[in-house]
């Protein structure tokens, strides 16, 4: 088994995801008491809202290069925006990072989908780096139309999900804003954050649903038991 290097704590709630389906991944292909060999840098996520992701670059670093010195071999950043860097990191630690978009991309492409929905913080919705990969793989993305749409998700998920609180009212307007996306075409959606399964599943929509921690998370697995 190979040894992983978790960044986590981006935010600790969702990493508490991640550490439980990774070691859920490795017990249903190993069997026994077979658990996942890894090593988690969770970091102070108030840490990373007072420097703003665009300036977290030196902090996601520290994080990856103490995994490579504590015998990690390969690295998981445990939250789409964090992936802002991953092709940064991974050319300056020399370690394979497993990709979040990539990952999603292939999982959609494996449907026979073209056309994605993406609800993600407002730096994974309106960036190059989440929307590249996509492309790179033939797929069409589309975001919430308005930038107040988009605030209102960034301040939802900072202020209530990134806590865990689950509030009925922002369950309600993520399924209205996603099902928006669908009327203007999109054949899925794509949970771009990994707090957002904690609020919406695909329980609430007639199209699939992509949660990225449970896609990241198997793809991390594969990794590992190469």
């Amino acid at each position: 088994m190979r040894k992983i290097g978790l960044v986590g704590g981006i935010s600790w709630v969702s990493t508490l995801d991640y550490y439980k389906f990774i070691n859920e991944g490795v017990n249903a292909r190993l069997g026994g008491l077979n658990a996942a060999q890894c090593i988690i840098y969770s970091l102070n996520f108030g840490d990373v809202q007072a420097k703003s992701w665009e300036n977290s670059f030196e902090l996601l670093l520290e994080a990856c290069e103490s995994l490579k010195r504590s015998g990690a071999e390969g690295i998981a950043l445990c939250a789409n925006t964090a992936h802002l860097f991953a092709d940064r990191l991974q050319q300056t630690v020399r370690l394979p990072i497993i990709h979040i978009g990539e990952e999603t991309a292939k999982a959609v492409k494996r449907q026979g989908l073209k056309k994605v929905g993406l609800l993600g913080t407002k730096f994974t919705m309106e960036m190059d780096f989440y929307a590249g990969k996509m492309q790179e793989h033939g797929l069409e993305m589309l975001i919430p139309e308005k930038e107040e749409t988009r605030d209102y998700i960034q301040y939802t998920l900072k202020e209530e999900l990134g806590v865990g609180l689950i509030n009925p009212e922002t369950k309600a307007s993520y399924i209205a804003i996603a099902n928006d996306l669908v009327v203007r075409g999109a054949e899925c959606i794509i949970l771009g954050c990994t707090e957002i399964p904690m609020l919406i599943s695909e329980d609430d929509f007639a199209v699939p649903v992509f949660d990225t921690a449970k896609i990241h998370s198997q793809a991390i697995v594969d990794y590992m038991l190469s």
